[in-house]
């Protein structure tokens, strides 16, 4: 841990969903003097993303799902485009992602590829996404349903070819960050370098 960081002390003000807590701490400037800070961070845990490509007929595989948190803040349907992606829980984030794209697409991939780490909203949130890149065919697909009926998942794949999605993502219609962080890194990398 940082020798710019002392007293530190954390009170829990939510624990139902996700953990909410707000810090107390001191944080050492530049200049050497110390100042005090409170801070509420939202702790739901690490994460994976993966980006499913299939470069034979140059798709993206999608989903489309409800999220509370974008229809809350004016999102006209709250359904949103993303990639496949989920919370770790227990398991490696490779292993998390695996199963996050059994789940949500009906696929099964072979080898998925690291391609870097994210703090995606590190101003309140705790959460570092791990994320992926994975070829898939049509033949891939073992699973008739997408989403865990257990958890209320109701998730839509969408195939998409790789120009369609870019073109959505310019005109406003997909809107999830790490699906466009994903897509604008198919789209800067070289097909042999993918």
């Amino acid at each position: 841990m940082s020798k710019r960081v002392r007293d530190v002390s954390e009170q829990v003000l939510a624990d139902d969903y996700y953990v909410l807590r707000k810090a107390s701490f001191e944080l050492q400037r530049r200049d050497g003097s110390w100042v005090t800070h409170q801070r509420e961070a939202y702790d739901r845990g690490n994460g994976a993303a993966i980006l499913l490509h299939d470069p034979d007929r140059d798709t993206v595989l999608l989903i489309r799902q409800f999220r509370w948190p974008a229809y809350s803040n004016g999102h006209p349907d709250g359904m949103l485009l993303e990639v496949c992606a989920g919370l770790l829980d227990d398991d490696d984030a490779e292993t998390a992602i695996r199963r996050e794209v059994l789940e949500e697409t009906g696929l099964e991939v072979e080898e998925v590829r690291p391609l870097f780490e994210s703090y995606m909203s590190p101003g309140s949130v705790t959460e570092r996404l791990h994320f992926y890149y994975a070829t898939y065919s049509a033949e891939d697909r073992v699973a008739e349903r997408a989403g865990v009926a257990e958890e209320g998942e109701e998730i839509e794949p969408v195939e998409l070819p790789v120009t369609e999605a870019l073109e959505m993502m310019r005109r406003g219609e997909i809107l999830d960050a790490k699906t466009i962080m994903l897509l604008r890194w198919l789209q800067a990398s070289p097909p042999g370098a993918r």
